[in-house]
């Protein structure tokens, strides 16, 4: 039997949509939309599916810190709270930062304004430049962390 993906209350997706703008705002600048943009949180919403429970926790530690509807605050206390938000973290956080930013660095508006083509890497892969292997050695040298079979 398939039940279908959680979805958040109004007022929550209201508060969600406040919360991604703070934490990736758009840019003139670099001429990029907002997390907020409709077609970014749009796909942010549909790809919170086992991380709406983290979403709905990350929401409740918001309005905490809000005392009440975080989207209903000005402008400048949105971005206080949402750095106290930032600050607490936690493992609710956490995941939703991953949904978001998952979500916005998928958009292919932000990925040209990062120089990259808009697709996905396979089958024609991506080049990566080669760094300095030497960094590695002091992991190398360490004894092992995990219990042999």
């Amino acid at each position: 039997m398939h039940t279908a993906t959680p979805t958040l209350a109004p007022a929550e997706t209201r508060d969600l949509r406040a919360l991604v703008a703070e934490m990736i705002p758009a840019s003139a600048i670099y001429n990029v939309p907002g997390a907020d943009d409709d077609v970014i949180f749009a796909d942010i919403l549909n790809s919170l599916e086992r991380d709406t429970d983290d979403a709905r926790a990350a929401l409740k530690q918001l309005a905490g810190l809000s005392g009440g509807a975080f989207a209903d605050l000005p402008v400048d206390r949105r971005t206080e709270i949402a750095t106290a938000l930032k600050t607490e973290g936690g493992a609710a956080l956490f995941a939703l930062n991953r949904v978001v930013l998952l979500c916005y660095y998928r958009d292919d508006r932000v990925m040209r304004s990062l120089g990259q083509e808009p697709r996905s890497p396979f089958p024609k892969g991506h080049v990566v430049e080669q760094g300095d292997w030497s960094l590695l050695d002091q992991v190398r040298k360490r004894d092992p962390i995990y219990r042999r079979p």
